[in-house]
């Protein structure tokens, strides 16, 4: 822009500073689950910030009883298994690795009928990336781990329904039944 004033001219640079791109957030998904678009940089994590993880689980979800057993962190993994059992009988297994990946943690997993017969093809398997990660809750991309003091958490998880392409949000209710290394069959009291 160029002004003239008596003896002077003024000329007025404007310099638009280029709009720096936010980097992009969490939002929430579900009631308790947050996603993120794939450009999304995870936080830095390892396995060691899910050591309290480690250890048996039991609890509700999915109309039956579950169980979750982790492994402590070792090699810069954890492993896990879970199952479902519904009416007396076993609905379906996962085994489960939370790994450290690109400075960050990643959870695969595997899905198994009761016959051992895989949901998912060869060579694919289920991942989460991680989004936040804080002492008492540990939301990955659809997945929440709420902490709930040393022995108790909330697991949530968002499912897309494969026909109407809904998401609901599903709760499971853990308590811990032993720490990582304790004997089996003996419980905490």
């Amino acid at each position: 822009m160029t002004r003239h004033l008596p003896g002077f001219v003024l000329v007025l640079v404007m310099i638009a500073a280029p709009h720096a791109r936010q980097a992009p957030a969490p939002r929430p998904h579900t009631a308790n689950t947050l996603t993120a678009p794939d450009d999304f940089r995870s936080p830095a994590a390892t396995v060691t910030d899910m050591a309290w993880f480690a250890g048996a689980w039991t609890g509700s979800g999915l109309g039956g009883v579950t169980d979750e057993i982790w492994s402590p962190p070792a090699g810069g993994a954890m492993m896990g298994m879970f199952r479902l059992v519904r009416d007396g009988k076993i609905v379906f297994y996962e085994f489960l690795t939370l790994v450290e990946q690109d400075g960050s943690l990643l959870l695969k997993l595997k899905h198994f009928n009761p016959d051992l017969t895989g949901w998912e093809e060869r060579a694919n398997f289920v991942t989460f990336r991680l989004l936040t990660i804080a002492p008492d809750a540990v939301h990955f991309n659809g997945l929440t781990f709420r902490r709930q003091g040393a022995d108790r958490m909330e697991i949530f998880l968002a499912l897309r329904n494969s026909k109407t392409g809904t998401v609901s949000e599903e709760r499971f209710s853990m308590t811990r039944v032993r720490s990582a290394g304790e004997p089996t069959g003996q419980r905490r009291d």
